[in-house]
């Protein structure tokens, strides 16, 4: 299982058989960068909250948007700085839980074709629903010079029994687990903090899964956002 020493890379790169998420469908998208490095994966869910994983946080990051190709100017980029950074106060590095964070933007974002907020999911996922997950997870040890583009997958949410199989003591209400029977693609390394959509509302946040990512045909694990709806109203209220 990744560690919290893992957290600079994140905790989780989509496995190659992911495909090109079509430019601009996922307008939510954010990239979180620590100086001019990539991170994370996020997700925009107010002109001025963005919401990712609380291991994420590993140094002063900055948040952007509207962003497709990682390393290519395109112009529909915004670059944003945080205000505020707030991590859940149950979050815990050494297993996973509460692993969730809203990064208050010092500016609102400028709402367009290619930056809109995602909802949030108020109920939780049936197992079997069709979600997708979307990150740039291969950017993490790539030249900055190489163009990384915004991979995109489908998966089926899994169920509560299977998840905890595959992952004994390690699982709890919190979390989700989201993949395909078999393994194949899912996402991995360096998509943490991404999306995970499900009829169209944030459903789940990457956050850990097995090692190594690619080979493994275990589900990837997510902070289950239904579960913090009511945390997240209130703690973008008080703020």
């Amino acid at each position: 299982l990744w560690l919290c020493i893992w957290a600079a890379p994140g905790a989780m790169g989509l496995k190659l058989r992911g495909h090109p998420c079509h430019p601009h469908a996922q307008p939510w998208q954010a990239a979180i960068f620590e100086r001019s490095k990539y991170n994370c994966g996020a997700s925009l869910i107010s002109s001025r909250w963005v919401l990712t994983a609380a291991h994420c946080l590993t140094g002063p990051i900055h948040v952007r948007l509207g962003d497709y190709n990682l390393y290519v100017r395109e112009g529909t980029e915004q670059y944003k700085a945080v205000a505020k950074s707030i991590i859940h106060p149950g979050y815990n590095c050494t297993d996973h839980d509460n692993d969730i964070m809203l990064l208050k933007l010092q500016n609102p974002a400028r709402l367009n074709r290619y930056v809109q907020p995602l909802g949030l999911a108020s109920r939780c996922a049936e197992p079997g629903e069709l979600c997708s997950v979307s990150g740039w997870g291969i950017a993490l040890n790539a030249p900055e010079n190489i163009s990384i583009i915004l991979y995109c997958t489908m998966i089926h949410i899994v169920s509560d029994e299977q998840c905890t199989a595959n992952f004994p003591r390690h699982v709890n209400e919190n979390m989700v687990c989201a993949g395909l029977k078999g393994g194949g693609t899912d996402s991995c390394e360096g998509d943490s903090g991404g999306p995970l959509v499900c009829n169209g509302k944030l459903q789940g946040i990457v956050s850990w899964g097995d090692v190594p990512c690619v080979s493994t045909m275990k589900p990837s694990v997510y902070t289950n956002v239904c579960k913090y709806y009511d945390w997240l109203l209130a703690t973008m209220w008080a703020n």
